[in-house]
């Protein structure tokens, strides 16, 4: 069962046709949604020193979802990150992802992605594109997703799961600092993969 539908280029009757034959289980999870950072990660995994991955999360994050079940051109995702919560695991490390090096999280504090459209790929696989600023600059990110379905917790919470996967070049937000290895290339990979694991309340 898919959420986010595909654009459609064709004609209008097109467009009335798919709506007119939406799954009814689908058109159930209209609405608008909180994600809960509880039972979400939004992590990254960079290369380092050209032989190994390191891998990070952000523990402080606000998200909100609207999915339009009739519609699913429609639905929109929005994300809120704030990156002085960056944890890999290594305090010196994480200062110097704070740091003037990287990402200035006292000049930056936020990391925002705003979504411009989707995209289904076939079955539960969907795509995702929008808007990613970092340092203040924006660029257009686009997000593989898997919707993972719908349920109701024990506590009567109404949810949606989704799995995100993406891949930048830190370059391009002005993230630069590197150091030359002696052996040849650098200290950290200018290719970093983002993931997303993303559980979200329907809200009352």
């Amino acid at each position: 069962m898919g959420i986010f539908g595909r654009r459609n280029s064709e004609s209008e009757s097109a467009t009335a046709v798919a709506v007119a034959t939406v799954n009814p289980d689908l058109a159930a999870l209209t609405g608008d949604y909180t994600i809960d950072p509880a039972h979400s990660t939004i992590g990254f995994v960079a290369r380092h020193a050209m032989v190994t991955n390191v891998k990070g999360k952000f523990n402080d994050f606000t998200g909100a979802l609207h999915l339009d079940g009739t519609d699913p051109s429609r639905s929109t995702a929005t994300l809120d990150v704030t990156m002085d919560s960056i944890d890999t695991g290594s305090a010196d490390r994480d200062g110097h992802l704070k740091s003037a090096d990287f990402f200035r999280t006292e000049e930056f504090p936020t990391m925002t992605f705003r979504s411009t459209g989707a995209q289904a790929l076939g079955g539960d696989d969907y795509r995702i594109t929008g808007d990613l600023t970092i340092l203040g600059v924006t660029k257009p990110l686009t997000i593989d997703l898997e919707f993972n379905g719908s349920a109701k917790d024990p506590f009567g919470n109404e949810r949606v799961g989704f799995e995100g996967k993406a891949e930048i070049l830190r370059s391009e937000w002005g993230l630069t600092w590197n150091a030359a290895l002696e052996t040849g290339g650098v200290l950290v990979s200018d290719k970093i993969k983002l993931n997303f694991d993303i559980s979200a309340i329907r809200n009352a």
